[in-house]
């Protein structure tokens, strides 16, 4: 062989060993693109189930395996009434966790309700609000989760109610930080239902670790009176740290009745570029439990979808 025939020789087996780590790494690539991020994830809440629970058909304990097994979501956010003498509970909660973690399920958030008025007017039940909120931050931690979710009910006037929520908030605030839990708030009703009331409490509270929950439905602020939806939310998102997809019926096309989705998820992720998790609260009464839940995943997936190619 002479020397130009063998340099022609290495030359051929370098690009044809090129070529060969090109086409072997084209799989990696198009698996690569099929890992894009969703531009929202989807978790469940578990008051969607809340007539199933109450009828002791589902137990706590299994809620995991059900939002799992049942309707294939992987996250999850509790509601303490449904263990709600179980918080200090370390044998249970062990259990709790036991069964999410070897599903593969994910705690995200307690709801927490009927602990007190973190704004009460009198400060000694303030002050008895927050600590019972304690044990809830605690359990939240155990199980793996970010945040509780909490009320801001008050007293006194607009102002007034602004100062004394903020304050709860902040002391509560300060406990879970130690822990590493969030305290984030719903609007659920009276001033926390004005987007603008629970924005001003947000900017009081003035913590990293305490933020909002906009839940797409909740604006009765009282009097008959509902504040818009599409306004609070936007109002609120700055703060959040969960979203809340609140459904209740469908037409025949499989959108919601009384939101608009796409408009109130170009709010949630196109305008406020929000990529975590939208949790399924499905309270409506038409469909049952099991097909209310899987209508507003089907909702909030096309939607997603839709967004995603806009």
């Amino acid at each position: 062989m002479n020397l130009s025939a063998q340099s022609l020789s290495r030359r051929d087996a370098l690009r044809l060993a090129g070529a060969g780590v090109v086409a072997a790494s084209l799989p990696a690539f198009a698996a690569a693109e099929d890992k894009v991020a969703p531009l929202f994830k989807i978790s469940l809440a578990q008051w969607s189930l809340h007539k199933t629970l109450f009828a002791k058909k589902l137990d706590n304990l299994d809620f995991a395996k059900s939002a799992k097994e049942d309707f294939g979501i992987d996250a999850i956010e509790y509601v303490n009434q449904f263990f709600k003498d179980k918080a200090n509970d370390q044998k249970y909660l062990a259990d709790l966790k036991k069964r999410a973690d070897d599903l593969g399920v994910k705690t995200l958030l307690i709801m927490c309700d009927g602990e007190g008025a973190l704004g009460d007017a009198d400060e000694a039940k303030r002050t008895k609000a927050v600590e019972n909120h304690y044990k809830w931050v605690e359990a939240a931690k155990y199980l793996g989760g970010h945040s509780i979710r909490v009320n801001a009910q008050s007293g006194g006037t607009y102002e007034e109610q602004i100062e004394r929520a903020a304050d709860g908030l902040r002391r509560l605030t300060e406990f879970g930080e130690k822990h590493g839990i969030n305290v984030i708030v719903e609007n659920h009703g009276g001033n926390s239902s004005n987007g603008a009331w629970l924005a001003a409490v947000m900017k009081k509270v003035d913590h990293k670790m305490c933020g909002t929950l906009p839940d797409f439905g909740n604006f009765n602020i009282g009097g008959g009176k509902q504040y818009d939806r599409y306004q609070g939310v936007d109002e609120l998102m700055p703060f959040a740290k969960a979203v809340s997809a609140k459904s209740h019926d469908f037409d025949d096309k499989g959108n919601e009745t009384k939101t608009d989705y796409k408009k109130m998820l170009e709010i949630v992720v196109k305008k406020h570029n929000y990529h975590g998790y939208c949790g399924i609260e499905y309270e409506g009464s038409k469909l049952g439990e099991h097909e209310g839940i899987v209508a507003t995943k089907k909702l909030l997936e096309r939607v997603r979808d839709e967004l995603a190619k806009a």
